[in-house]
């Protein structure tokens, strides 16, 4: 099927090969601002006190949403062409919400960068599903700059080697395996678990590349990539999102007309394949309902208390003001 392009031949390359691009000033500087302006008072901290900085890192709920093809249009156009075409793409998919991820390291720390290998938060997303190897519900990992991100500064670390190890485990069990990669029919499959698999793979791999940019910069990533937020060793505020991209059917490995979408080409790469006829998935397809999201419902109502606590603080200065000048 012929769709227009806004991918060039050597990007489109370097996702098929590595499982990555990066597409610079997708939204400018201003644009995050309307974003994260009320980020510390969500928090409840101070920008200028880093004595406040009482948490490693958040994952925020979401007050609002935006239209990624409004905001960003380059980056969803790339978005739907890595999918294979903006008609394969759940529509709801762009929709981007507010929910910040805030990195801001700690005091212990600071100037004390931890390599990949060491890292303990490695992991693919997808918290919410029962995972095979053609699940729709993860199309794409979309990652947002929403502030500047330089080395050592709590960004998003990716292991590009990771991808056919993942998609080789997801291959042999076509039953289905939890989000933290446990088969079907394992001890507490689908309960919440810790990240040992994806932390072992990562051991195993030797390519790591860090996601920094300037805000605005959106990385896209393949489904099943392995990655970790960084240590923050600067401490500087490193805030971004992670836009789900959900898929209307499954990844097709076996199509007849040869029409792949650039991921299904990574993962069939990654598997060393040009097709692969007759596999299927042989369980059905489950949601999963992950601990986030208990936490995140209790952290939105603690966020809404302050948000209405900073407006009635405005709401009285206002009226102080007024009726000083009253007075003059």
């Amino acid at each position: 099927m012929s769709r227009s392009s806004v991918l060039t031949p050597e990007e489109r390359e370097h996702f098929i090969n590595h499982g990555w691009i990066k597409i610079p000033g997708a939204f400018t500087k201003e644009q995050a601002e309307t974003i994260t302006g009320n980020v510390w008072t969500r928090l409840g901290m101070s920008p200028t006190d880093k004595s406040t900085w009482t948490r490693l890192r958040t994952n925020m709920p979401s007050h609002s949403n935006f239209d990624a093809s409004q905001f960003a249009p380059r980056a969803w156009a790339a978005i739907c062409e890595l999918c294979g075409g903006e008609d394969r793409v759940a529509s709801w998919s762009k929709m981007w919400k507010d929910s910040l991820i805030v990195n801001l390291g700690t005091a212990l720390g600071e100037g004390r960068p931890v390599p990949p290998h060491k890292l303990d938060g490695w992991h693919c997303d997808g918290d919410f599903f029962v995972h095979f190897l053609d699940s729709p519900e993860q199309g794409l990992l979309v990652i947002p700059l929403f502030t500047d991100i330089i080395p050592e500064g709590g960004g998003t670390v990716i292991c590009p080697d990771a991808i056919p190890k993942v998609a080789q485990h997801l291959y042999d069990h076509p039953e289905g395996v939890s989000p933290r990669m446990t088969p079907r029919g394992g001890t507490d499959f689908k309960q919440e678990q810790n990240l040992n698999w994806f932390n072992g793979v990562a051991k195993s791999c030797s390519t790591f590349v860090e996601a920094t940019g300037k805000a605005g910069d959106v990385y896209l990533l393949h489904p099943l990539m392995l990655h970790s937020a960084a240590s923050n060793a600067m401490r500087n505020v490193r805030i971004i999102t992670n836009p789900p991209v959900a898929l209307n059917k499954p990844f097709c490995f076996d199509r007849e007309d040869g029409d792949y979408s650039p991921v299904e080409l990574a993962t069939l790469k990654a598997l060393g394949r040009d097709r692969l006829e007759g596999w299927k998935i042989t369980s059905p397809r489950e949601r999963v309902v992950p601990e986030r999201i208990r936490i995140q419902e209790r952290m939105k109502m603690e966020e809404l208390q302050r948000l209405e606590e900073e407006k009635r603080k405005k709401g009285s200065s206002q009226e102080s003001s007024s009726q000083v000048s009253a007075a003059a």
